[in-house]
């Protein structure tokens, strides 16, 4: 089957639940499941990356909605490595089975796991659920993230390897509890071979992607070397039930490219009314940067890595979704009740006069989400217009 760029671009905006009222029917529980995994991040920029995501699609859910939502009790989702550190639905724990027992096998993976593990875990048996604070403190010293003290290392490892979990926060800090009480005890119980896991993970990379390459999916769950085999041959057997396609213009000199679609995408044309919302920069619709570049033609690095005199579009840049298209960029702040785009700019090609309500709209809905009654715009040519309340 052959698609065009276009044709894949919207099935991956509906698919993403950018695109179409379907992307809002459930709340944040549906959208979660709909994404299959939704990344977390310390950053804190307007909101936090987790709340950007639902608010994206959802238009201006309260937070306190949306963190509820994420860390229910009894558990509707964990925190476990996907993508990245990312909120789970809680029936995906079996299939993260095949990652737990890598961890284990390998007794290590960021720190050197310190001795007293099993008295950690008796810890969190009798007092759980804990925090850091509960048993000793997070941090080794003031030097980094990664200066993690022996209790913290302890709990990050026991949560790798599944023996413990975690299912809540509390001001931004992890609740660790055991895994056996918080997980439901259907799910805790079923133990998948790896190729299960790979397998069924794929088919829900998949269907969030939409459209997407071998190596989007390798991207989505980060696998490697044995994992990735099992990935790529449970898309040439057909197990992971994903369907091949080509997508003209997808590759060099808009050659087409080989990739792999949601049977249930395919069968229907997308519909409905194209998302305007600012985009987190760990949202899963632009994860991959070289799929971005390929389905939106849009370059994106994140700048909060790069040194602030290196930096072309600013620390915390949000690509602009507008009519199905990443029309341009923003770096936002605030101050007291002003929203600010310290940095914005448009695409080559982009008219401010065809695309400026749209850009207007993004930025004052977000200003309103996060409770701002005015914008300011560091731009001399959109200021007036988009410093005007639509």
């Amino acid at each position: 089957m052959l698609l065009t760029a276009d044709e894949a671009r919207r099935l991956i905006l509906r698919a993403q639940g950018l695109l179409g009222a379907d992307g809002r029917k459930g709340g944040v529980h549906s959208m979660l499941r709909r994404l299959g995994a939704v990344q977390l991040d310390t950053v804190s920029v307007l909101a936090r990356s987790h709340e950007l995501v639902a608010y994206a699609r959802l238009g201006a859910v309260g937070r306190r909605q949306i963190e509820s939502a994420y860390w229910h009790s009894p558990a509707r989702s964990f925190e476990y490595w996907c993508h990245a550190a990312c909120i789970l639905p809680v029936e995906h724990w079996p299939l993260y089975s095949f990652r737990r027992r890598s961890y284990r096998e390998r007794q290590y993976r960021w720190h050197q796991v310190p001795d007293g593990i099993d008295k950690l875990l008796d810890q969190v048996r009798a007092e759980g659920p804990v925090t850091t604070a509960h048993v000793g403190g997070a941090r080794a010293s003031a030097d980094g993230w990664w200066s993690w003290s022996e209790s913290k290392i302890g709990l990050e490892w026991l949560l790798d390897i599944g023996e413990i979990v975690c299912t809540e926060r509390t001001g931004w800090r992890r609740v660790y509890d055991l895994a056996e009480r918080a997980i439901p005890a259907e799910h805790f119980g079923e133990e998948l071979s790896d190729q299960e896991c790979i397998t069924r993970l794929t088919r829900i990379a998949g269907a969030s992607l939409g459209v997407a390459t071998t190596a989007d999916l390798v991207d989505f769950i980060r696998v490697r070397n044995h994992h990735r085999s099992l990935l790529e041959e449970a898309l040439a057997g057909g197990a992971a039930g994903l369907v091949p396609v080509q997508v003209s213009g997808w590759g060099a000199s808009g050659a087409p490219v080989k990739a792999w679609a949601d049977p249930v995408a395919l069968a229907s044309a997308p519909r409905g009314r194209h998302r305007t919302t600012l985009v987190s920069p760990f949202d899963s619709l632009i994860w991959h940067r070289g799929r971005t570049s390929r389905v939106f033609g849009f370059d994106y690095t994140l700048e909060l890595y790069v040194p602030k005199a290196k930096r072309v579009h600013g620390y915390f840049t949000m690509p602009i979704l507008a009519g199905g298209r990443l029309i341009g960029r923003v770096d936002p702040a605030r101050d007291g009740s002003t929203f600010v785009a310290r940095q914005l700019s448009l695409e080559p090609g982009v008219s401010a006069v065809k695309w400026g309500e749209a850009v207007r709209e993004a930025l004052w809905s977000a200003a309103s989400w996060v409770g701002c009654d005015s914008v300011r715009v560091h731009h001399p040519d959109l200021r007036t217009f988009l410093e005007t309340s639509p």
